[in-house]
């Protein structure tokens, strides 16, 4: 394998916290012809003197302007063949890098490489963190492959293929993944790899998942209008109407209040439906989890997919009385 120089971009927002063990995990790879870049956006805790106290390169955005907006600075001022973006809140595994690189020169048509997370939380501090952990490294699994959309939490690319493609677009914040997936899978390979691997700090507080599922699925729908095979989408496979069956499952519990305790069968059948829908899942938390934490995450699942339901009916209404909203993924890409 050769060995072109990785330029590493973290970019970083509050992660104080989490950023010296993703620096650490970067000093830490068998890979090492690597430079390492810190984007700070405009932090207001002390993550820009932890990255200086580490020796590595630290920018500083001049407004914050998201994740977006941190990467593409990043890019910018990379002097890699490969840039290898990883959040700052995500240990990378110490083979994680040279993975990557190996899968990309395995083909020209490759155009990026996204990676999966361990399912246990970098910083265990929640029964909601560990929740979201699971769900999430069980959703990329069942991903794993070729894909038509992107993970940016680990994710390399070489910087022509960048260059190619053009940055990403700042002003699609929580939802630039989804575009820039969309363009680049136009032109080249997208792989998910269980190769490139990484432990990753989930969001432990309830009140920011929500705010943060909510916002993503509303501003995705767009996208799924347009194109309903989109990741996510109701036409791209049963864990999308899981979310339907949630809702329909609340909704109904009125029927044997109101008609008489036989109507009970139709709230019970639609979450059979919910539990059903992702049951792959919930056997995988079953097969590496105690039975009460299986309870937890069940519910706590159930919980979610009510928000997403909500959440897609909001930019459903948004996009029938939005012509802006509608042509959200139609703005012309972003200044290269």
């Amino acid at each position: 394998m050769s060995t072109p120089l990785v330029s590493v971009i973290v970019p970083n927002y509050n992660y104080a916290r989490a950023l010296p063990l993703c620096l650490q995990a970067l000093r830490d790879q068998t890979y090492r012809n690597v430079e390492i870049i810190v984007v700070d956006d405009c932090s207001t805790d002390d993550s820009a003197s932890v990255a200086a106290g580490f020796g590595v390169r630290v920018l500083r955005t001049p407004v914050n302007g998201g994740p977006a907006a941190a990467r593409n600075l990043g890019a910018e001022h990379a002097n890699g063949e490969i840039l290898f973006f990883v959040d700052s809140d995500v240990a990378a595994k110490p083979d994680a890098i040279a993975n990557a690189v190996s899968i990309l020169e395995s083909g020209p048509d490759i155009g990026a490489v996204c990676g999966n997370y361990d399912p246990v939380p970098l910083i265990r501090d929640s029964l909601l963190e560990e929740y979201r952990c699971f769900q999430q490294s069980y959703w990329l699994i069942a991903d794993e492959g070729r894909i038509t959309t992107l993970y940016t939490a680990l994710l390399a690319l070489p910087k022509r293929v960048f260059e190619e493609i053009g940055p990403f677009n700042p002003k699609l914040r929580e939802t630039e993944n989804a575009d820039y997936g969309r363009r680049l899978a136009q032109r080249y390979e997208v792989w998910l790899s269980p190769r490139v691997r990484g432990v990753h700090d989930h969001d432990h507080e309830l009140g920011v998942l929500v705010r943060k599922v909510f916002v993503r699925t509303a501003l995705h729908i767009p996208m799924f209008i347009r194109k309903p095979t989109f990741p996510g989408g109701l036409s791209s496979g049963p864990r999308a109407w899981v979310s339907v069956a949630a809702l329909l499952a609340l909704l109904s519990v009125a029927l044997p209040l109101l008609l008489g305790p036989v109507l009970v069968a139709v709230p019970l059948a639609f979450l059979a439906l919910f539990v059903a829908g992702d049951l792959p899942m919930h056997r995988f938390v079953a097969r590496l989890r105690s039975p009460l934490f299986l309870a937890y995450f069940v519910g706590m699942h159930f919980v979610l997919n009510l928000v997403i339901a909500v959440a897609a009916m909001a930019g459903a209404l948004a996009w029938l009385g939005s012509g802006r909203f509608r042509t959200l993924y139609d703005a012309a890409e972003p200044v290269r």
